[in-house]
């Protein structure tokens, strides 16, 4: 599991008392560019073993940017079951929509370029909690 749903998990299990079921999806095969970034893709198993049909899932990503990951985690969603509702909680939502997809949850919007590159950094992994902000990483098309 991704550590911002660890964290959302934890919290709410200390805030409120609630075990929340949570899982992991792969998104790889379900990616309108999958072909661009690998011949061979590498393809993990979800790890959702509890049923999501007609229950209310929450998706957590870190960067929230052309949406097209989110609608890519939507579809692996729903080839497990029909929720009942889907909402989306980010981390940073930096704009740039190339699809109609909006955060239901955001931590923090930035005002960014096409070009630029987000990259969330966290204690457990860099040893530092940070959002970093690379102007000008990707050449315009």
């Amino acid at each position: 599991m991704c550590i911002f749903g660890r964290a959302i998990k934890a919290k709410t299990s200390s805030k409120k008392g609630i075990d929340l079921p949570t899982g992991v999806i792969d998104i790889t095969l379900y990616r309108d560019d999958w072909t661009r970034l690998s011949e061979t893709p590498e393809v993990k198993k979800a790890e959702i073993h509890f049923s999501i049909e007609d229950k209310h899932v929450l998706l957590v990503d870190d960067v929230l940017f052309t949406g097209r990951t989110i609608r890519a985690a939507i579809d692996a969603l729903l080839d497990l079951g029909r929720p009942r509702r889907v909402e989306l909680a980010v981390l940073v939502d930096r704009g740039h929509r190339e699809l109609p997809i909006q955060a239901d949850y955001v931590g923090k919007m930035l005002e960014t370029s096409r070009q630029d590159s987000i990259n969330v950094e966290l204690k457990e992994l860099a040893g530092v909690d940070q959002v970093v902000i690379e102007r000008g990483k990707y050449p315009t098309h």
